[in-house]
């Protein structure tokens, strides 16, 4: 059925050349994703009903300076991330390329992991409740998961196993059979649908009351719709599939759908205390 494939449109991934520096839609996904997130945050941190003791657990000046501690995790975390988990020899053979950025390779587990460890570091210099903490990121998580996986999408990147579906995609650099388009799918499950259950959850059910339980549904919704994902995406070629046709991705997650559990549990206990 490869006449019912969708052609991929004409999208340069280098939105504006300067010269030598060149601005890739990716950055520009990158960039979006921060500074809505951070519009975000300052919203929600305002409501103060919404929080224990109808009280804020972090003030705008706070949001505002951990912008830059978010950042750096993102792209830190991202980067050491894809080469500790997706291309490690590679990277070991030539050392200097892990600092070659912008030739890619960010890993979403490894920006998670960074992003964790600059709000526990924040929230200890600052004096901030971390579970509360936890839960405003995660509201604001999937902007950034959006963008991401749109720029992907527009890098002709991380594509899916190939598909007889009317919406298959025939991408350029992945010859002429359609696939799935596996990163529109992420955008519209970790992106649309984990903002719209977080949004019920923060605004309709106190959620926000018992510190850990949105950022516990948000680190359990990513772990299941990306292994979900993984079972039409096509795995890094240096890795290819492992024990029983799983992912990297689907090893990945598991932990963060284990960590939100005991989120959740967490929660509910301390607040019967």
């Amino acid at each position: 059925m490869t006449f019912l494939a969708i052609p991929f449109p004409t999208i340069d991934p280098v939105l504006l050349s300067l010269g030598p520096i060149q601005i890739h839609w990716y950055a520009i996904a990158y960039i979006v994703g921060i500074l809505l997130a951070w519009s975000y945050t300052r919203r929600i941190a305002r409501l103060s009903p919404l929080w224990p003791g109808d009280q804020s657990p972090l003030s705008a000046t706070d949001l505002d300076d951990f912008v830059i501690w978010a950042t750096l995790g993102i792209i830190l975390g991202g980067r050491l991330g894809y080469v500790l988990f997706y291309n490690f020899d590679a990277y070991l053979s030539d050392p200097l390329q892990i600092f070659a950025v912008w030739n890619g390779g960010m890993a979403f587990h490894g920006g998670f992991l960074g992003v964790t460890i600059a709000m526990i570091l924040f929230a200890r210099v600052r004096s901030i409740n971390i579970l509360s903490m936890f839960d405003l990121v995660a509201l604001a998580a999937p902007f950034g998961l959006f963008f991401g996986r749109v720029a992907n999408f527009i890098n002709s990147e991380l594509w899916g196993r190939t598909t007889d579906l009317p919406w298959g995609v025939i991408f350029p650099n992945a010859g002429p059979e359609p696939r799935h388009p596996s990163q529109l799918y992420e955008a519209a499950l970790e992106g649309v649908a984990i903002f719209i259950i977080l949004r019920i959850l923060s605004h309709s059910t106190g959620a926000l009351k018992r510190p850990g339980t949105v950022a516990g549904c948000f680190a359990i919704l990513y772990g299941i719709f990306r292994s979900l994902v993984e079972l039409v995406r096509l795995p890094d070629s240096q890795i290819g599939y492992l024990s029983f046709g799983t992912t990297m991705g689907m090893w990945l997650s598991a932990p963060m759908i284990l960590a939100g559990l005991v989120l959740i549990l967490f929660a509910r206990l301390k607040v019967k205390v």
